[in-house]
């Protein structure tokens, strides 16, 4: 295997220049820019700036663009960050429970995790009774599932959705 086909499967972003580093910098704080804003802010004129964002698509750095909401302003600012230890650990097993937790959209994160627990959900919903109805009528009864622990947060310190650029290799 060429070592240009192994960074592409690490996602190593070695075939990353600094003006496509710009450009993913700067769609992850306002993927609504148009193409010639864009240009504008990294230095290139619409047309090879709209070429490399596609490129940039077709390599698959750019997965999707969404909007983000506000979770206060849609009454959805509680935030419950589940641990779950699953009954049985075969393949099977694993595998149905991540199937399920694709079907429940209060389910917004879901990690397979090291230590204790087997995968660590966060759980976005409007109150402590909308996450306790959750519980009882859904959570328990993923496949699988042996044991929940519910931490809730008490106040967002930080949160974004922008990776650290800055920190990959150049």
């Amino acid at each position: 295997m060429s070592s240009e086909s192994t960074r592409a499967k690490r996602g190593a972003g070695g075939d990353l220049d600094a003006i496509d580093r710009r450009i993913l910098a700067t769609l992850q704080e306002a993927a609504d820019l148009s193409m010639q804003e864009l240009g504008d802010r990294v230095g290139l004129s619409h047309t090879p700036c709209w070429r490399r964002v596609r490129r940039l698509e077709e390599r698959g750095y750019i997965t999707r663009r969404v909007t983000l909401l506000d979770g206060n302003r849609l009454d959805l600012a509680v935030n419950v960050f589940v641990n779950v230890n699953l009954r049985r650990h075969q393949e099977n097993a694993l595998n149905r429970f991540e199937e399920a937790v694709q079907d429940v959209p209060e389910i917004v994160e879901c990690y397979t995790v090291s230590g204790e627990t087997d995968f660590m959900l966060r759980v976005v919903v409007s109150d402590v009774s909308a996450y306790e109805r959750l519980l009882k009528a859904t959570l328990v009864h993923l496949p699988e599932v042996g044991n929940l622990t519910s931490t809730f947060a008490l106040r967002q310190v930080k949160y974004t959705t922008a990776l650290p650029l800055e920190a990959s290799p150049a």
